[in-house]
């Protein structure tokens, strides 16, 4: 059976887990420190928990994002380092779908809609479908939207802190149920790392990478300046 080292950083949440065949052990930290403070002592804690070394591990495996911009960057970084270190493969797990995992397993939605806060007034989502496997199926692909634009087939139950920040949008959206506590975590990141473990879906550290759905994240000092003098331009116009 095999053993995952997982890790989760894309929300305010940051969380490991070990998976070891059918166990699963998880740290989470949240406030306390920042994200790349707090990962590798969560490590430390379970291999330590576990009695293995890091070189114990097949794969080291971590959410690629959707999620926030520094998270989903440090999750992969990090897994990169120990993966490097430890001579493992890597696998990238999308977040939404660890999600909709969650989801699957606290309330038994066979259709969920994963709704994920982008901030700047937008969502990331997706839809799955749970049929006889584990493992979600898409049903509609990660994306990025205003969260007025969502929209899901059929009457899914939703899960994510997109649906309580814009709350107004997905009031009178025909969903089954709506949990917006039900977030990234990495024991659902490990549990679909392993599937993708067992069917060869892995990367080199080297190859590794985040999931970015927003294709400009931020303005650099030379295009804001471009953007503001454009403004005042036009404004004297």
């Amino acid at each position: 059976m095999p053993i995952i080292l997982a890790i989760e950083t894309s929300s305010e949440l940051a969380s490991v887990a070990l998976l070891r065949g059918e166990s699963v052990i998880s740290r989470v930290s949240s406030g306390v420190r920042t994200h790349s403070q707090s990962v590798l002592p969560m490590v430390q804690e379970l291999l330590a928990e576990a009695g293995i070394a890091l070189k114990d591990c097949d794969a080291i495996a971590f959410g690629s994002g959707p999620g926030s911009f520094t998270g989903v960057r440090t999750a992969c970084g990090i897994a990169q380092g120990l993966a490097f270190g430890g001579n493992l493969p890597v696998v990238p797990v999308v977040t939404l779908d660890a999600m909709a995992l969650a989801c699957h397993q606290r309330h038994g939605a066979a259709e969920v809609l994963a709704v994920l806060d982008a901030r700047m007034g937008e969502v990331y989502w997706a839809q799955y479908r749970f049929a006889d496997g584990a493992a979600p199926v898409p049903v509609l692909p990660p994306a990025l939207s205003a969260p007025e634009a969502v929209q899901p087939q059929g009457a899914p139950v939703a899960c994510g802190n997109g649906l309580s920040a814009y709350a107004e949008a997905f009031a009178g959206g025909g969903l089954a149920g709506m949990m917006s506590e039900v977030m990234p975590h990495a024991e659902q990141i490990a549990q679909l790392a392993a599937i993708a473990l067992a069917a060869g879906r892995t990367v080199t550290a080297a190859e590794a990478q985040p999931l970015y759905l927003r294709n400009k994240i931020a303005y650099t000092q030379a295009e804001r300046r471009d953007m503001a003098a454009a403004k005042a331009a036009e404004g004297g116009a």
